[in-house]
């Protein structure tokens, strides 16, 4: 009998077991990934009442694939663009909450005796929450359409890209065991610039790649090319020294800009959800019961320490971004927990063998645990609020809920913030551009031509030559570059003399970037000679045509980044109407609503339930304050105003169950037959439509045969007259009847 390897028996074993795991925690309504982990921990070698695996090594590679696969699909759904959707209510909470919650896990760290970097780690596996268990938790509750939900999802957002940077410093401060601050600035300064730039060069290469490409591209090519692309992004990543699940992260990211970011992600999904499943699993099979029956007090501590630590920090951290007390107290009861990222946080530290093995099972059970109470926490966060709102003094709420209309009408000047970022980021891109192409040719193309022989002298005039043609046009943008609704802000609101500030700030910004870039390969007076030289060239002879060859950048860059083409449109954030505790929420209008169909002043909508309907998005157009006589139609996308608990209602009537006859009709036979009228049937002299057979027969009238002659597809004004023979689609008992 053939021999097989260990690592398909313990797949074999793994996956049966966490098939059968996983189908019992989906009968309790327990979160999938919980089911994981406990399969990983029944064929793990922490416990002997299951068969266990063989090659523990063989699993652990898999997880690390697993990881790759999930921080992959995470990028697909996150996207550049839905980070800037976010809004600044979301990214102040979740800045405020980690900061605070690494404080807390750290301190209690180092109360509990811990070293300092089993507390560093502690204090990031306890500062992210788990969009897994929060997202079904939300849907088993019922609660996807509520106020509060919005924040938490852009808390969400944030919390897993800072997850993605905390990775990185702590890999960082784990290697160089330096707790500096110029440190950890510069691991910040150089993952920024290397972010810039995956951001610059793949939304302005791979986009275009792949709306070239798209004819040629079946589902087969769409996933061997994305899951190649991951994989040559997570070897860049691991080469320039950073962990392989960022390059994994940056180009499910980016993907997602694409016009195939959609099918991606739909095709990306099985080998996720398989792959992260095995990595869950290994989690589950690190689960010590030994461990925890040690450490079951410092369990519950930091169980403790999750729930009221998270509770209070986003709570804090929304009421002070301005929103409402009762919207901030729900998002803080429904994000305290632990999940996926505080494993890979974690699996880390022990693969860079930089904390206590005791960390793992104990942060695996305080998930385990904290995943338990969240559903509890979630559905009481109403009740809680309304027994705060009883005990605290009436002061006390009305000064927080006057300071959330305070900070909405603060925020009320958005051009203006959301014109001076773009200017900023206008900048800041040109110049990491700059420093990009400079650094390149210096580091790759400089020793290339050295290798082959050339001497240094006309090496790095080639290399120089080369380089400043190159980012001449970026340099250009860099120091003169303008942005039109910028300015005419500037003069709109008189401050026209400002705008010579900035263009000298941004010239001299230049000048200084181009002279240390050119000091790199020459003498400091030639650098100096060569940057005077570049700013004339650039300045003045080549000024008109530079601006023409950036322009053409930017357009495709521009074009590449705001593309919808096949994509879901823009939803945007909602929260102008906070202040009135009403929000916009968005349904799918299902094909087997019994009102579709029907105009919408007869539903009377707004008279029944309170709610607007705001805009309707079918397919690829968009109709804006529909009117009376518009139609809710299958798969419409509806845009609802309203409070919580208007929508709520709302929600009951949109999910209104088919009527009876509906389902007896989707078990009738539905065929073709034939129906002749003679003298007496009652259909004689009347038009199809008057006569009413689409109603007793639910079904139409296809054919007539008359005289010899057949009208297909007949109007509905025909009128039937003796001797036709009527050929009807539909339920073949009710026309068998009709005889």
């Amino acid at each position: 009998m053939q021999h097989l390897p260990a690592m398909i028996h313990d797949l074999a074993l793994i996956l049966g077991t966490a098939g059968l795991v996983t189908l019992l925690f989906k009968k309790l309504n327990q979160p999938i990934v919980l089911g994981y982990l406990v399969a990983g921990f029944l064929v793990g070698p922490k416990t002997s009442i299951f068969p266990t695996v063989i090659g523990v090594a063989s699993i652990n590679l898999w997880a690390e694939i697993g990881v790759i696969f999930l921080l992959f699909a995470l990028g697909l759904e996150f996207s550049f663009k839905k980070l800037l959707r976010v809004g600044g209510s979301a990214s102040f909470t979740a800045l405020f909450e980690v900061s605070l919650m690494i404080l807390f896990g750290f301190t209690t760290g180092r109360l509990l005796g811990w070293s300092t970097m089993d507390s560093l780690f502690l204090g990031g596996i306890l500062s992210i929450s788990s969009t897994s268990i929060i997202i079904r938790t939300v849907e088993e509750l019922g609660m996807k359409n509520m106020k509060f939900v919005g924040m938490v999802f852009g808390v969400l957002v944030i919390e897993d890209l800072v997850a993605v940077l905390l990775m990185v410093l702590l890999t960082t401060v784990a290697l160089t065991r330096d707790f500096s601050g110029s440190e950890m600035l510069g691991a910040v300064l150089k993952l920024s610039f290397f972010l810039s730039i995956w951001f610059v060069a793949g939304i302005f290469l791979l986009p275009s790649f792949l709306k070239r490409t798209q004819k040629l591209l079946s589902e087969e090519t769409v996933l061997v090319v994305a899951v190649g692309l991951c994989l040559m992004m997570v070897v860049f990543a691991s080469n320039v020294g950073f962990s392989s699940a960022l390059g994994a992260f940056i180009t499910g990211s980016i993907l997602a800009e694409t016009i195939e970011g959609e099918r991606i992600h739909h095709l990306i999904a099985p080998i996720k959800n398989l792959f992260s499943a095995v990595f869950f699993i290994s989690v589950g099979m690190l689960i010590d019961p030994h461990v925890i029956s040690i450490y079951w007090k410092e369990v519950l501590l930091l169980s403790a320490v999750v729930i009221v630590g998270k509770t209070l920090s986003v709570t804090l951290g929304s009421v002070l971004s301005g929103q409402t007390f009762k919207s901030s107290l729900q998002s803080g009861m429904s994000l305290a927990q632990i999940g996926e990222f505080s494993f890979i946080i974690a699996t880390l530290g022990l693969s860079l063998k930089v904390i206590s093995e005791k960390i793992y099972p104990i942060a695996v059970a305080v998930s385990v645990l904290t995943a338990f109470t969240t559903p509890y926490m979630a559905r009481s966060a109403e009740k809680t609020y309304a027994w705060l709102e009883r005990f605290l003094p009436a002061r006390f709420i009305q000064s927080i809920d006057s300071y959330s209309v305070i900070s909405f009408s603060m925020s009320g000047n958005r051009e203006w913030r959301e014109q001076v970022r773009a200017y900023i980021l206008k900048v800041l891109l040109n110049a990491v551009v700059v420093v990009a192409v400079f650094l390149t040719m210096a580091r790759v193309f400089l020793p290339f031509l050295l290798e082959r022989q050339m001497e240094e002298g006309p090496a790095k005039f080639l290399t120089l030559s080369a380089t400043l043609v190159m980012s001449a046009p970026f340099l250009w943008a860099l120091a003169f570059g303008r942005t039109k609704q910028f300015e005419a802000l500037l003069v709109e609101q008189g401050k026209g003399s400002h705008n010579y500030v900035f263009l000298v700030s941004r010239i001299m910004l230049a000048v200084g970037l181009l002279g240390a870039m050119v000091g790199q390969f020459v003498p400091l007076l030639w650098a100096v000679a060569i940057t005077l030289w570049m700013v004339v060239v650039v300045g003045y002879v080549l000024s008109q045509k530079l601006q023409d060859i950036y322009g053409w950048f930017e357009k495709r860059f521009l074009t590449n980044l705001h593309d919808d083409v096949q994509k879901v449109h823009a939803r945007k954030n909602s929260r102008s109407l906070a202040p009135w505790d009403a929000h916009i929420t968005e349904f799918m209008i299902p094909p087997e609503a019994p009102y579709v169909g029907v105009p919408l002043h007869q539903l009377s909508i707004r008279e029944k339930y309170g709610v607007t309907i705001a805009l309707i998005e079918r397919g690829r157009r968009r109709i804006t304050a529909p009117g009376r006589v518009e139609c809710l139609m299958p798969h419409d996308h509806v845009f609802v105003i309203g409070t919580d608990e208007q929508l709520i209602l709302f929600k009951g009537f949109i999910q209104s169950e088919v009527p009876e006859v509906a389902s007896t009709e989707a078990e009738a036979e539905y065929s073709l037959e034939q129906y002749l009228l003679t003298d007496g049937s009652p259909f004689l002299n009347k038009s199809i439509r008057e006569c009413g057979l689409r109603e007793i027969t639910h079904g139409l009238v296809v054919g007539i045969e008359r005289e010899g002659g057949r009208i297909l597809n007949p109007d509905s004004s025909e009128t039937l007259k003796r001797g036709d023979l009527l050929w009807i689609v539909g339920d073949r008992e009710k026309i068998l009847q009709l005889t």
